[in-house]
């Protein structure tokens, strides 16, 4: 049709040479609809409805004229679209009829036709007709899908391969250098800056083939101003301004493209899914001008590049960069519109904290302890020898000289009989010396007496010590001979140690960043494991001045009386014990140990 134009021939105007021609949907739709209705007898409207990918059928085609109103045909569209099939509205009588078919394309409704008759003769006819044009609207729909597919086929990879260029570098500037210079190679581009949000302004990061660059130099401003334009409309901005960019401001894309002379210039969003996080600037000679298909591809580049840049950017800050961006997130949340969760819990939280510092409480120091007895005896072995009966053992309950233990007495016994014989024959001698009036032998005899009187006395001792009795009435707290019956036993060694029943004391393990608070007298709590429901009171009654190491920490030894009695208890009990010291503000005492840390470290630390 051009060449016949240029050569002055009349342009072919035919339904059939503009379907041929036609480059969009509409233009063909426009020539499809004129076609089939000069096919179907008796039409005298038209309209062709289409999804815009959106699930919106919107009109893209009428007869005999475009702007003409065909709402009247809606309803029986709608009815062909519910049903998924041909649909015929005639009423009874009538010289008119309204047939609506929809158009399929790979399974899914892809738009409808509706057309009005006069003087209907033969529908089924028509719908042949309708059904055998719908095929040319759904090989074009196919055909548009195809080329759509793999356009964003080719936008992704083009995206994919800029953005692995992107991630080979760790540092934030180095990763938007290398998007700017492959933009710049790739896209035949003059410059490609890449600007980051800071705040509520964009700040130039990086430029194309540029290392550094005037931070404070007008071109820089005049970029960054382009930028802010852009991110200001949340959308992407060109000058000259392309079909889909046309409405959107581009004062500051202008003032930008005239101070380079007249280039062309374009910026993107890169966003992290929320939010915008910085912008992508491009400039091109004039006659390279961007289309739209240029910035759907930046778009797609823009949108795969902004969460990896704004993920570098925060770990590339110091601690403090990060401190100060938390903190204004968090103001922001707390004072800024919406949020109002965020809001109920920081009302929540300085409620608390006032409370926390004007209310007063019990301040105590907290301890592990441990339940001893106040008199603890350890019962020994009087003599070598070998263990005869243990009827008791640790956690029995023993009366005053109730036998505990008994160690074997026969060689005892058979000892004590020889020497009860000697006796007996040294007694003998002595009277017949007596008698004779023999002096001399009277006096040797009697020592040898004595001697042997000594050593019958030993033996009877031993026998008598040979049953191991209580001292006093208490509980058995370690020992147990029932596997050593039989076994020998050496004289001193521990076989039991027995505590009252009738007073305790408490062993307190107190922390030494504690132990300032304590004095004699002071009265506690104590909450053992195995009498959770039960408090024992106690009266601090010693501390003694020597650490210990235990856990990794110093601790004190702290003792203190258990007051009156308490037959619940046994030596042996572990808990917690709490000593009470004063009273003081509750946001005193939950941040003690935090304020004496820092303390302590900002000591170490200054000179």
């Amino acid at each position: 049709m051009r060449d016949a134009l240029e050569h002055g021939a009349k342009p072919d105007t035919s339904p059939w040479a503009v379907l041929a021609s036609a480059r969009d949907v509409p233009e063909f739709g426009q020539a499809w609809l004129r076609l089939q209705c000069e096919q179907i007898a008796g039409a005298t409207a038209a309209l062709l409805l289409l999804d815009d990918g959106e699930g919106h059928f919107s009109s893209v085609a009428g007869w005999p004229n475009p702007r003409q109103d065909l709402s009247f045909l809606a309803g029986t569209a709608q009815q062909a679209l519910t049903r998924k099939s041909s649909f015929v509205d005639q009423a009874p009588g009538a010289g008119t009829a309204q047939i609506g078919q929809p158009i399929e394309s790979q399974g899914r409704l892809a738009g409808v036709v509706v057309f009005e008759l006069k003087r209907v003769t033969d529908i089924p006819a028509v719908i042949r007709q309708l059904r055998w044009g719908v095929g040319w609207l759904e090989v074009l729909l196919v055909r548009q899908r195809s080329g759509n597919d793999a356009a964003k086929l080719a936008r992704t990879g083009f995206a994919i391969s800029i953005l692995s260029e992107a991630q080979q570098h760790s540092a934030f500037r180095a990763s938007a250098l290398s998007i700017a210079n492959e933009l710049a190679s790739r896209l035949e581009c003059n410059n490609v800056s890449v600007g980051f949000a800071h705040g509520k302004s964009i700040k130039l990061t990086a430029m194309s083939h540029a290392a550094v660059f005037g931070e404070h130099s007008q071109i820089v401003s005049t970029i960054e101003n382009a930028m802010e334009e852009a991110a200001d409309q949340n959308a992407s901005v060109a000058y000259p301004p392309t079909a889909g960019t046309e409405r959107r401001i581009a004062l500051a894309h202008e003032d930008l493209a005239k101070r380079l002379g007249g280039s062309a210039v374009a910026s993107v969003l890169m966003t992290n899914g929320v939010r915008p996080v910085g912008v992508i600037l491009l400039e091109r000679d004039r006659d390279k001008a961007f289309d739209d298909a240029a910035i759907e591809t930046l778009e797609a580049v823009a949108a795969l590049v902004g969460p990896g840049l704004e993920t570098k950017a925060e770990t590339n800050k110091l601690i403090a960069g990060r401190a100060v961006t938390a903190i204004g997130s968090g103001a922001r949340a707390v004072f800024g519109p919406g949020r109002p969760a965020v809001k109920l819990a920081a009302l929540v939280v300085v409620v608390v904290l006032g409370t926390m510092a004007f209310a007063k409480g019990e301040f105590r120091v907290t301890a592990k302890a441990v339940v001893e007895g106040a008199v603890q005896r350890s019962i020994v072995a009087p003599f070598d020898g070998y263990v005869a009966s243990a009827p008791v053992k640790a956690g029995d309950l023993v009366e005053a000289d109730q036998v505990l233990a008994t160690l074997d007495d026969r060689e005892l016994k058979l000892e004590a009989a020889r020497w009860k014989s000697e006796r007996d024959q040294q007694s003998l001698k002595y009277s017949d010396a007596m008698s004779k009036h023999d002096r001399s032998v009277a006096l040797v005899v009697s020592a040898s007496l004595e001697q042997t009187a000594a050593q019958l006395s030993l033996i009877e001792d031993k026998l008598a010590r040979a049953a191991i009795a209580a001292p006093f009435r208490g509980v058995v707290v370690s020992g147990d001979l029932r596997q050593l019956v039989g076994s020998p036993i050496e004289k001193g060694k521990v076989l039991f140690e027995v505590a009252p029943l009738e007073s305790f004391r408490v062993i307190l393990q107190v922390d030494e960043r504690d132990i300032a608070f304590l004095s004699e007298g002071q009265q506690g709590t104590l909450v053992l494991t195995g009498l959770s429901s039960d408090a024992v009171p106690f009266t601090v009654k010693l501390i003694t001045p020597v650490a210990t190491a235990s856990e990794g920490r110093n601790q004190f030894r702290v003792e203190a009386a258990v007051p009156g009695e308490a037959p619940l208890l046994r030596p042996g009990m572990e808990g917690i014990g709490k000593i009470s010291i004063d009273r003081r503000p509750l946001l005193s005492i939950w941040t003690r140990s935090l304020i004496d840390w820092i303390r302590i470290t900002a000591w170490k630390w200054l000179p």
